[in-house]
Parts: C-alpha cells; sequence; structure tokens
C-alpha cells in the first residue's frame, strides 16, 4: 500500500482538502516567497532567518507566530520521511508559483525517491477565466486530482533550476528562460512574466502592480477604501496577493493618493499616472528584495518587455 502526503498553497485550501475524500497526510506550505527576499537554499537556518527578518520588518510577524504557525509545519514536513507519493495543490498565479518552486527545490534534494506529482488550478473551462482551488467544486477538485501531473525528474530539476534563477542577484538570467513549454508547469511562464513586470517602469518608476493601482483609482470611482480594495483584489491578473500585500503596495504610494472616500488621486498621482512626472526617486527603497535581486537595481522597459540594470 503506497502511502501519500499532501503539501497545500494555504490554510484555507487545507479545510477543503480535509472534507474530500482522499487518503493521506496533509502539510500547509505558510509562506509567500513571491515578496521579500530568498535564498535559494529552502529549508537551512539562513533561509528561514531571512525569511522571519522580512516578515517581522514589513508585515508585524511576531517570532512567536513564525515558529507556531510557519517552521513547526516545516518540521512536520521533514519529519515526513515514508510518503511514497507527494501530491503539490497549487494555483496558477505568481504568489502559488513561486512557493511551488521554493518546495520542489527542497523535494529535489530530500525526497529524491517519492513520486511527485501537481494538482494546478487555472483555466478549467472555455471561458479566460482563472480559478483558484477554493472556487472549485469537491467534484472539480477530485476530478482534478483524479487527472494529476506526475513530475519527472527533469520538471523537478527545472523547477529547482527556475528557483536558483529566482534568489539570484540578476533579473535578466530568469528573462532569458524560453523553454516553459518543454515542461509540465503550464502556468509558470506567465507567473514569471507577473514578477519580471514588479520592477519599476522606466515610464514613471512605478511597476505594474502599482501603476494597475492608480489605473483603477480613476476608471473604477470607489466610494470607500473597502470598495477600492475589492476591486484591486477582483483586477490583479496573475500575481495572487493578499490585502495585506496591498495595504503595504497603498502605504508606499500614499502621497499620490489624497482621499479614499471616494478615492482620488493628488496632482501628483495624476501626473505619474499620464508620465509627465516620475515617482522613482520618493518610491526607491534600497533595501525592497524581489527574490534574490534588489527591486530597485533594474528598470522594467514597458516597450519592449526587457529589464535594464541600472
Amino acid at each position: 500500500m503506497k502511502s501519500l502526503l499532501h503539501i497545500t498553497n494555504g490554510d484555507s485550501f487545507t479545510e477543503k482538502l480535509q472534507s474530500l475524500p482522499l487518503k493521506g497526510d496533509i502539510i500547509t506550505w505558510r509562506e509567500m516567497l513571491c515578496e521579500g527576499k530568498t535564498l535559494s537554499s529552502v529549508g537551512s537556518e539562513s533561509f528561514w532567518k531571512t525569511r522571519f527578518e522580512f516578515l517581522n520588518k514589513n508585515y508585524k510577524v511576531s517570532k512567536s507566530w513564525f515558529v507556531e504557525k510557519t517552521l513547526k509545519e516545516y518540521r512536520s514536513l521533514c519529519n515526513h520521511k515514508q510518503q511514497d507519493q507527494i501530491v503539490l495543490w497549487f494555483e496558477y498565479d505568481l504568489f502559488c508559483q513561486i512557493n511551488m518552486l521554493a518546495v520542489l527545490s527542497w523535494l529535489k534534494t530530500h525526497r529524491r525517491h517519492a513520486e511527485i506529482s501537481l494538482v494546478c488550478s487555472g483555466k478549467e473551462d472555455e471561458t479566460d477565466r482563472l480559478y483558484s482551488l477554493n472556487q472549485l467544486s469537491d467534484e472539480q477538485l477530485v476530478a482534478l486530482y483524479e487527472k494529476r501531473t506526475i513530475l519527472s525528474q527533469d520538471d523537478i530539476e527545472y523547477a529547482d533550476y527556475v528557483w536558483q534563477l529566482y534568489c539570484s542577484d540578476n533579473p535578466i538570467r530568469l528573462e532569458n528562460l524560453t523553454d516553459y513549454q518543454n515542461y509540465k508547469f503550464d502556468y509558470l511562464s506567465d507567473a514569471i512574466k507577473a514578477h519580471l513586470q514588479r520592477f519599476p517602469t522606466i515610464k514613471n518608476g512605478l511597476n505594474s502592480v502599482e501603476n494597475r493601482v492608480l489605473h483603477l483609482a480613476v476608471d473604477e470611482k470607489s466610494s470607500s477604501r473597502l470598495e477600492f480594495m475589492k476591486k484591486i483584489l477582483g483586477n490583479q491578473g496573475f500575481y495572487g496577493f493578499g490585502d495585506v500585500q496591498y495595504e503595504r503596495i497603498l502605504t508606499t504610494m500614499k502621497p499620490l493618493i489624497s482621499s479614499f472616500s471616494p478615492v482620488r488621486l493628488t496632482k501628483k498621482g495624476k501626473e505619474v499616472l499620464q508620465g509627465k512626472s516620475n515617482y522613482y526617486a520618493e518610491i526607491r527603497d534600497n533595501e525592497a528584495y524581489l527574490g534574490g535581486a534588489l527591486k530597485y537595481n533594474f528598470l522594467y522597459n514597458s516597450a519592449s518587455e526587457r529589464i535594464l540594470k541600472l
């Protein structure tokens, strides 16, 4: 009898998975490696130290919470050594795809002999809509599980390679990847493209996410901060961020937004949105990392879709 371990993308889906008629233990991967500095050595002492420092400084995550929620679950993963089959439950977005790469990098080193498979939600019907795991019915989830993707050693090596590039200090190497179609990760190419667009644009010093926030402020005429946040969360494409991440983004953009009830831009905000003014100098943070790269050491050229090193 083969034993099974499920690794999920978060608490709410773990709860859903527990109610499905599937055997096996469940580990929840509680991280958001798409934000802040990452080291390629997943699970090492320096890796967790780096992550805690980022989460503590930027999201006020306490040491006790980090130990209880993230490290205990990771240690539990380390103790699950007997399973022949490991199933990863992740989604199409950047948030999930980066976590997935890190988990696969760890599995490549620590679980070489297990069969690793992937259940990844995204395009589930004829529409262009992208679905999270929690938006699917129990029947859809079981069907996805039945036709899950068994990853080859080559797939796992590739995921580890992309993770190493994500953690390197130069995103240009990541930009030059073109062979996604040779591996079984349907959404990785779009997620990495979304990641590269998080570097500040030449046009106004804001990145794709920040510019989208300004566009929504003008286009959607939100009457309150709550309504504005709902619009942002519902119009984010491949990012998969939560409201806490957008709250942090809004804080850095404060001088560009004059009011939240209704939502209005300042004169400076309008100029930045139109490309008449550049916000790079004001928003620049010398300690801001995206993976292994310093965010403000690179610029994104929207016209050529290429990254430039400053």
